[in-house]
Protein backbone atom coordinates (compact mmCIF):
# COMPACT_ATOMS: atom_id res chain seq x y z
CA UNK A 1 0.00 0.00 0.00
CA UNK A 2 2.94 2.28 -0.65
CA UNK A 3 3.60 3.78 -4.05
CA UNK A 4 6.16 1.86 -6.10
CA UNK A 5 6.76 4.16 -9.07
CA UNK A 6 9.29 1.76 -10.60
CA UNK A 7 6.45 -0.69 -11.25
CA UNK A 8 3.87 1.84 -12.36
CA UNK A 9 3.23 3.28 -15.81
CA UNK A 10 3.20 6.88 -14.60
CA UNK A 11 -0.56 6.71 -14.11
CA UNK A 12 -0.87 9.68 -11.76
CA UNK A 13 0.98 11.75 -14.38
CA UNK A 14 -1.46 10.78 -17.14
CA UNK A 15 -4.83 9.60 -15.84
CA UNK A 16 -5.53 12.58 -13.59
CA UNK A 17 -6.25 16.17 -14.56
CA UNK A 18 -4.90 19.28 -12.84
CA UNK A 19 -5.47 23.00 -13.22
CA UNK A 20 -2.93 25.79 -13.25
CA UNK A 21 -2.77 27.09 -9.71
CA UNK A 22 -0.47 27.40 -6.73
CA UNK A 23 -0.25 23.60 -6.87
CA UNK A 24 0.52 23.20 -10.58
CA UNK A 25 2.44 25.36 -13.03
CA UNK A 26 0.16 24.45 -15.96
CA UNK A 27 -3.21 22.86 -16.67
CA UNK A 28 -3.53 19.31 -17.97
CA UNK A 29 -6.65 17.31 -18.92
CA UNK A 30 -7.19 13.74 -17.76
CA UNK A 31 -5.69 11.20 -20.14
CA UNK A 32 -2.93 13.48 -21.41
CA UNK A 33 0.63 12.77 -20.24
CA UNK A 34 2.29 15.48 -18.20
CA UNK A 35 5.04 17.20 -20.20
CA UNK A 36 7.51 16.13 -17.50
CA UNK A 37 6.77 12.40 -17.91
CA UNK A 38 9.70 10.56 -19.48
CA UNK A 39 9.69 7.47 -21.70
CA UNK A 40 10.57 5.28 -18.72
CA UNK A 41 7.48 6.61 -16.89
CA UNK A 42 9.62 8.58 -14.43
CA UNK A 43 9.21 12.28 -13.68
CA UNK A 44 11.90 14.43 -15.26
CA UNK A 45 11.76 17.02 -12.47
CA UNK A 46 10.99 14.74 -9.52
CA UNK A 47 13.65 16.27 -7.27
CA UNK A 48 12.67 19.84 -8.23
CA UNK A 49 8.87 19.59 -8.22
CA UNK A 50 8.32 22.35 -5.66
CA UNK A 51 10.86 24.66 -7.27
CA UNK A 52 9.32 24.10 -10.71
CA UNK A 53 5.78 24.93 -9.55
CA UNK A 54 4.38 21.44 -8.99
CA UNK A 55 3.97 21.12 -5.20
CA UNK A 56 0.62 19.42 -5.81
CA UNK A 57 2.51 16.38 -7.06
CA UNK A 58 4.48 16.14 -3.83
CA UNK A 59 1.35 15.73 -1.72
CA UNK A 60 -0.31 13.05 -3.86
CA UNK A 61 -0.24 9.44 -2.70
CA UNK A 62 -1.77 6.57 -4.64
CA UNK A 63 -1.38 4.14 -1.70
CA UNK A 64 0.09 1.60 -4.11
CA UNK A 65 -2.80 1.73 -6.59
CA UNK A 66 -0.46 2.63 -9.46
CA UNK A 67 1.50 -0.60 -9.41
CA UNK A 68 -1.66 -2.66 -8.76
CA UNK A 69 -3.32 -1.32 -11.91
CA UNK A 70 -0.11 -1.57 -13.93
CA UNK A 71 1.07 -5.01 -12.88
CA UNK A 72 -2.09 -6.83 -11.78
CA UNK A 73 -5.15 -5.38 -13.53
CA UNK A 74 -3.31 -4.95 -16.84
CA UNK A 75 -0.68 -7.66 -16.36
CA UNK A 76 2.37 -5.47 -16.92
CA UNK A 77 1.39 -4.21 -20.38
CA UNK A 78 1.64 -0.43 -20.47
CA UNK A 79 -0.58 2.04 -22.30
CA UNK A 80 2.18 2.96 -24.73
CA UNK A 81 2.69 -0.67 -25.80
CA UNK A 82 -1.05 -1.22 -26.07
CA UNK A 83 -2.79 2.13 -26.74
CA UNK A 84 -6.18 0.38 -26.85
CA UNK A 85 -5.90 -0.23 -23.09
CA UNK A 86 -5.17 3.41 -22.24
CA UNK A 87 -8.71 4.65 -21.69
CA UNK A 88 -9.67 1.68 -19.54
CA UNK A 89 -6.44 1.89 -17.53
CA UNK A 90 -6.94 5.60 -16.85
CA UNK A 91 -10.54 4.99 -15.72
CA UNK A 92 -9.53 2.20 -13.36
CA UNK A 93 -6.71 4.10 -11.66
CA UNK A 94 -8.75 6.68 -9.65
CA UNK A 95 -11.13 3.96 -8.49
CA UNK A 96 -8.24 1.70 -7.46
CA UNK A 97 -6.66 4.58 -5.63
CA UNK A 98 -9.76 4.92 -3.44
CA UNK A 99 -9.84 1.18 -2.78
CA UNK A 100 -6.20 1.21 -1.72
CA UNK A 101 -6.81 4.18 0.55
CA UNK A 102 -9.52 2.16 2.30
CA UNK A 103 -7.12 -0.78 2.54
CA UNK A 104 -4.59 1.53 4.21
CA UNK A 105 -7.08 2.74 6.82
CA UNK A 106 -8.47 -0.73 7.54
CA UNK A 107 -4.97 -2.14 7.95
CA UNK A 108 -4.05 0.61 10.39
CA UNK A 109 -7.22 -0.02 12.40
CA UNK A 110 -6.25 -3.69 12.72
CA UNK A 111 -3.00 -2.61 14.35
CA UNK A 112 -4.88 -0.74 17.08
CA UNK A 113 -5.12 -3.02 20.12
CA UNK A 114 -7.98 -1.09 21.80
CA UNK A 115 -10.04 -1.58 18.62
CA UNK A 116 -10.00 -5.37 19.04
CA UNK A 117 -13.83 -5.58 19.34
CA UNK A 118 -14.13 -4.60 15.67
CA UNK A 119 -11.09 -6.48 14.37
CA UNK A 120 -13.08 -9.42 13.04
CA UNK A 121 -15.32 -7.13 10.99
CA UNK A 122 -12.29 -5.19 9.82
CA UNK A 123 -10.58 -8.38 8.65
CA UNK A 124 -13.70 -9.30 6.70
CA UNK A 125 -13.83 -5.84 5.13
CA UNK A 126 -10.12 -5.96 4.33
CA UNK A 127 -10.43 -9.31 2.57
CA UNK A 128 -13.41 -8.04 0.59
CA UNK A 129 -11.57 -4.88 -0.48
CA UNK A 130 -8.49 -6.84 -1.46
CA UNK A 131 -10.61 -9.11 -3.61
CA UNK A 132 -12.17 -6.12 -5.35
CA UNK A 133 -8.74 -4.73 -6.22
CA UNK A 134 -7.95 -7.96 -8.06
CA UNK A 135 -11.07 -7.91 -10.23
CA UNK A 136 -11.02 -7.14 -13.96
CA UNK A 137 -11.00 -3.55 -15.20
CA UNK A 138 -14.67 -3.44 -16.15
CA UNK A 139 -15.78 -4.69 -12.72
CA UNK A 140 -13.60 -2.18 -10.90
CA UNK A 141 -14.92 0.80 -12.86
CA UNK A 142 -18.51 -0.21 -12.06
CA UNK A 143 -17.97 -0.33 -8.29
CA UNK A 144 -20.00 1.94 -6.02
CA UNK A 145 -17.02 3.33 -4.15
CA UNK A 146 -19.09 5.77 -2.11
CA UNK A 147 -21.10 2.90 -0.65
CA UNK A 148 -17.90 1.00 0.14
CA UNK A 149 -16.42 4.06 1.84
CA UNK A 150 -19.53 4.38 3.97
CA UNK A 151 -19.36 0.76 5.09
CA UNK A 152 -15.67 0.89 5.95
CA UNK A 153 -15.93 4.29 7.58
CA UNK A 154 -18.46 2.93 10.06
CA UNK A 155 -15.84 0.42 11.24
CA UNK A 156 -13.06 3.02 11.27
CA UNK A 157 -15.18 5.36 13.38
CA UNK A 158 -15.85 2.60 15.90
CA UNK A 159 -12.14 1.78 16.02
CA UNK A 160 -11.33 5.45 16.56
CA UNK A 161 -13.84 5.78 19.38
CA UNK A 162 -12.46 2.71 21.15
CA UNK A 163 -8.91 4.08 20.99
CA UNK A 164 -9.79 7.62 22.00
CA UNK A 165 -12.00 6.44 24.86
CA UNK A 166 -8.80 5.45 26.67
CA UNK A 167 -7.55 9.04 26.65
CA UNK A 168 -8.14 10.65 30.06
CA UNK A 169 -10.21 13.80 30.41
CA UNK A 170 -12.66 15.47 28.08
CA UNK A 171 -11.92 14.93 24.40
CA UNK A 172 -12.68 17.73 21.95
CA UNK A 173 -14.95 17.09 18.99
CA UNK A 174 -14.01 19.14 15.92
CA UNK A 175 -15.34 16.68 13.37
CA UNK A 176 -15.86 18.50 10.07
CA UNK A 177 -15.16 21.84 11.73
CA UNK A 178 -14.04 24.92 9.84
CA UNK A 179 -10.72 25.66 11.53
CA UNK A 180 -9.13 27.51 8.63
CA UNK A 181 -6.40 29.74 10.02
CA UNK A 182 -7.31 28.79 13.61
CA UNK A 183 -4.86 29.71 16.36
CA UNK A 184 -4.34 26.37 18.07
CA UNK A 185 -0.70 26.72 19.07
CA UNK A 186 -0.02 24.57 22.11
CA UNK A 187 -3.63 23.36 22.21
CA UNK A 188 -4.58 20.20 24.08
CA UNK A 189 -6.10 18.12 21.29
CA UNK A 190 -5.16 14.75 22.65
CA UNK A 191 -7.78 12.19 21.64
CA UNK A 192 -9.74 14.84 19.73
CA UNK A 193 -11.85 14.09 16.68
CA UNK A 194 -10.59 16.16 13.77
CA UNK A 195 -12.17 13.92 11.15
CA UNK A 196 -12.65 15.93 7.97
CA UNK A 197 -11.76 19.19 9.71
CA UNK A 198 -10.55 22.12 7.61
CA UNK A 199 -7.18 22.95 9.13
CA UNK A 200 -5.90 24.97 6.19
CA UNK A 201 -3.24 27.41 7.46
CA UNK A 202 -4.10 26.51 11.06
CA UNK A 203 -1.43 27.15 13.68
CA UNK A 204 -0.95 23.82 15.45
CA UNK A 205 2.59 24.54 16.55
CA UNK A 206 3.41 22.64 19.73
CA UNK A 207 -0.11 21.21 19.91
CA UNK A 208 -0.76 17.89 21.65
CA UNK A 209 -2.30 15.73 18.91
CA UNK A 210 -1.58 12.37 20.50
CA UNK A 211 -4.25 9.81 19.61
CA UNK A 212 -6.23 12.44 17.68
CA UNK A 213 -8.31 11.20 14.76
CA UNK A 214 -7.11 13.05 11.65
CA UNK A 215 -8.80 11.03 8.92
CA UNK A 216 -9.58 13.34 6.02
CA UNK A 217 -8.38 16.47 7.83
CA UNK A 218 -7.23 19.13 5.36
CA UNK A 219 -3.75 20.33 6.26
CA UNK A 220 -3.10 22.18 3.01
CA UNK A 221 -2.88 25.91 2.32
CA UNK A 222 -3.57 27.96 -0.80
CA UNK A 223 -0.33 29.90 -0.46
CA UNK A 224 1.65 26.67 0.08
CA UNK A 225 2.41 27.32 3.72
CA UNK A 226 0.30 24.46 4.97
CA UNK A 227 -0.98 23.91 8.49
CA UNK A 228 1.78 24.57 11.02
CA UNK A 229 2.78 21.36 12.83
CA UNK A 230 6.14 22.59 14.06
CA UNK A 231 6.81 21.08 17.46
CA UNK A 232 3.47 19.26 17.51
CA UNK A 233 3.19 15.79 19.03
CA UNK A 234 1.46 13.36 16.65
CA UNK A 235 2.26 10.21 18.60
CA UNK A 236 -0.47 7.67 17.94
CA UNK A 237 -2.38 10.02 15.63
CA UNK A 238 -5.13 8.00 13.98
CA UNK A 239 -5.42 7.59 10.21
CA UNK A 240 -2.85 10.26 9.43
CA UNK A 241 -1.34 9.79 5.97
CA UNK A 242 1.96 10.73 4.41
CA UNK A 243 0.13 12.97 1.94
CA UNK A 244 -1.34 15.00 4.81
CA UNK A 245 2.10 15.48 6.32
CA UNK A 246 3.57 16.45 2.96
CA UNK A 247 0.94 19.18 2.65
CA UNK A 248 1.74 20.65 6.05
CA UNK A 249 4.68 22.42 7.66
CA UNK A 250 6.75 20.86 10.37
CA UNK A 251 10.26 20.72 11.77
CA UNK A 252 12.72 18.47 13.56
CA UNK A 253 10.71 18.86 16.77
CA UNK A 254 7.50 17.49 15.25
CA UNK A 255 6.88 14.01 16.69
CA UNK A 256 5.55 11.61 14.05
CA UNK A 257 3.94 8.17 14.16
CA UNK A 258 6.58 5.52 13.34
CA UNK A 259 4.94 4.46 10.05
CA UNK A 260 5.33 7.94 8.52
CA UNK A 261 8.37 9.84 7.30
CA UNK A 262 9.47 13.42 7.85
CA UNK A 263 8.89 15.30 4.58
CA UNK A 264 12.07 16.50 2.87
CA UNK A 265 10.85 20.12 2.70
CA UNK A 266 10.37 20.48 6.46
Amino acid sequence: MQADCANCFGLCCVALSFARSADFAVSKPAGQPCSNLQQDFRCGIHTQLRDEGYPGCTVFDCFGAGQKVSQVTFGGTDWRQAPRTARSMFEVFPVMRQLHELLWYATEALDLAPARPVHEELRTALAHLDGLTRADAESIVQLDVNALRGEVNTLLLRASELVRARVPGRRKNHRGADLIGAKLSGADLRGASLRGALLVAADLGGADLRDADLIGADLRDADLRGADLRGADLTGALFLTQAQLNAARGDAATVLPPALSRPAHW
